[in-house]
């Protein structure tokens, strides 16, 4: 047997997680600088130089913290939550292409988890969707009502945004003609980037990306005037940072999927071939560092977007959040499909 084919996807499974977990507890810490700066304040600083090791330090004191959980809770379930959640945000990293393949000494190495997969758009879409199990088991587990209205809704914020989302992911799908993320990647290099071509749908899934991270203003599952802490009220310890940490992995795959879909990924500038331009090859190791630098700060940009909106936008109503997204996001997402498939039947 090929040792190779077993330790390859271990090193690079161990790569992934650890980058992910890092980069989530690194989000935390610019929420705190963003916000700080917005509110004029200083911020973490003490922690390291500019604070740097602040995270670190609130992810030890949540391994010092005692784990409680409440009598009546479903114990099994109440552990699982976390998991699930966080699980499915690793799964997320490991469909985003976030480098091209690489030839070093004549050997093509693929850095991505699941190179090439043609359905990769699909199983993204699929694993946003079953990320709110995670929510919806919090609460119901925890047998708090408030904790229990958190994940109930969750599970309609998701039903309602998730076909939104879908659909505005349709109109990049009918440009490139492929569910493959490489291939949309390739063909923006080629085309330019698709917020040239799919504005408004760019928009939709930004709005729809905002709630399915509940973050706010879309915000409710976790209400503090409203539902104490929503669903992870009873949440204590490294469960309660489980959950913390997974929806700031869920806000960074959010910045990834949208910039490899809208943005170029790994596509430096638009409209131009900037590899050839300085002479390289396009699978050299310094073009793909350069296309993977590109795709980062792509992500790092729509983060502090996210950052932006939450600490600029009040909460909505419940009565709005599903407005927006049954009477305004819905019909706007389909003219969007439709008027595409005119111009693109208009063009052939």
């Amino acid at each position: 047997m090929n040792l190779s084919i077993l330790i390859t996807p271990v090193i690079q499974a161990a790569i992934l997680v650890n980058v992910m977990l890092i980069g989530a507890a690194y989000m935390v810490l610019a929420e705190r600088k963003v916000a700080a700066w917005i509110q004029n304040r200083i911020g973490p600083n003490r922690v390291g130089p500019w604070g740097l090791f602040q995270s670190f330090a609130d992810v030890f004191k949540l391994y010092l913290k005692e784990d409680i959980v409440p009598a009546a809770a479903d114990k099994t379930f109440h552990s699982m939550a976390p998991v699930i959640s966080i699980a499915v945000a690793i799964t997320a990293y490991a469909i985003i292409p976030w480098m091209d393949n690489v030839n070093i000494g004549g050997t093509t190495y693929t850095l991505s988890m699941a190179p090439n997969m043609d359905v990769a758009l699909l199983v993204m879409l699929a694993m946003t969707s079953v990320g709110v199990y995670g929510i919806a088991l919090a609460g119901w587990s925890s047998n708090n009502k408030y904790s229990l209205m958190g994940g109930l809704r969750s599970t309609a914020q998701m039903i309602s945004y998730e076909l939104s989302m879908g659909l505005s992911a349709v109109g990049v799908l009918m440009i490139c003609g492929s569910l493959n993320l490489v291939d949309i990647i390739r063909y923006q290099t080629e085309h330019g980037w698709n917020v040239f071509y799919q504005p408004l749908a760019f928009v939709i899934f930004l709005v729809t990306a905002l709630a399915e991270t509940n973050r706010a203003p879309f915000d409710l599952p976790e209400a503090e005037p409203e539902l104490v802490g929503g669903y992870h009220t009873e949440y204590a310890s490294m469960k309660f940072g489980l959950l913390y940490l997974a929806e700031y992995a869920n806000i960074l795959a959010s910045s990834a999927i949208m910039a490899v879909l809208f943005l170029g990924g790994w596509d430096l500038i638009p409209f131009v071939d900037e590899i050839a331009l300085m002479g390289l090859a396009p699978d050299s190791l310094p073009a793909v560092l350069i296309g993977h630098a590109a795709l980062a700060g792509k992500a790092a940009l729509l983060v502090f977007v996210f950052i932006w909106i939450r600490w600029s936008l009040p909460r909505f109503r419940y009565d709005q959040l599903m407005n927006l997204g049954w009477k305004v996001l819905l019909p706007l997402s389909l003219a969007n499909i439709t008027i595409t498939g005119i111009v693109l039947l208009l063009m052939k």
